[in-house]
């Protein structure tokens, strides 16, 4: 009677393993922005999310373009230790109106690169600040980036969204709503001092893990409890 408990346990077991894996795996590694939604004319920090994907290199520069057909006329970085982060400026078609003058150039291009010892390792990733403002009057931005390996790859996550299924190289995209009209305008902010709000996906993960593992013990203890009273009634 023990062994076939014990065949019954190992079996229910396995189940709940098969369930937390399924649930709790990891998401597609891509390069993201988080959070994933912002206010139109607000400020905003966001932060871009990049994973090493590789198992024989590291990740040794990032660069992300910002659209120059809805520039943003506010774009500061928050310094990371062994990162160089380096901006490109571009000429605008039409200036941007705002309470100093017209702005006539805006940020089109970041590029963070490594020091010998900072590269995202595979296993790794890392999270680059930025505080953007305000933030162009349209749906959505899309920000298409590069990841260069240290074998020399270099991965175009510049696929931009689209109705169908999820392109192989996504580019990230940060979602823009309306601003509440009876809503007072936002202030800019300091990337220095704003806490991290950062949507954090394995968080996700680790809760639909541990409600796997809890559905699948919950079912073990009935298994035992149905196999305790068939053995009693015999």
């Amino acid at each position: 009677m023990n062994r076939s408990l014990l065949a019954r346990a190992a079996t229910i077991a396995a189940t709940v393993a098969a369930i937390t894996v399924a649930v709790a795996g990891p998401a597609s590694a891509h390069v993201t922005v988080n959070p994933k939604e912002a206010t139109q004319g607000g400020y905003a920090k966001v932060t871009f999310r990049v994973p090493n994907e590789k198992d024989n290199a590291n990740t040794t520069k990032v660069e992300v373009n910002l659209p120059t057909g809805s520039p943003i006329a506010s774009v500061s970085l928050k310094p990371l230790s062994g990162w160089t982060a380096q901006t490109e400026t571009s000429k605008l078609a039409t200036p941007i109106k705002s309470d100093d003058g017209e702005i006539t150039e805006s940020v089109t291009k970041i590029t963070w690169t490594a020091d010998a010892n900072s590269a995202i390792k595979p296993g790794q990733f890392q999270e680059f600040d930025v505080s953007l403002g305000p933030l162009p009057e349209t749906d959505q931005v899309v920000f298409k980036a590069l990841q260069t390996y240290s074998d020399g790859d270099v991965v175009r996550w510049i696929d931009e969204p689209s109705s169908g299924a999820e392109p192989e190289h996504p580019a990230p995209v940060l979602k823009l709503a309306k601003k509440d009209a009876a809503a007072p305008a936002a202030a800019p902010v300091a990337v220095a001092n704003t806490a991290d709000t950062t949507n954090d996906d394995s968080g996700n993960a680790t809760v639909y893990g541990i409600i796997g593992i809890l559905l699948g013990l919950a079912g073990l203890v009935a298994g035992l409890l149905a196999y305790r009273r068939a053995a009693q009634s015999r």
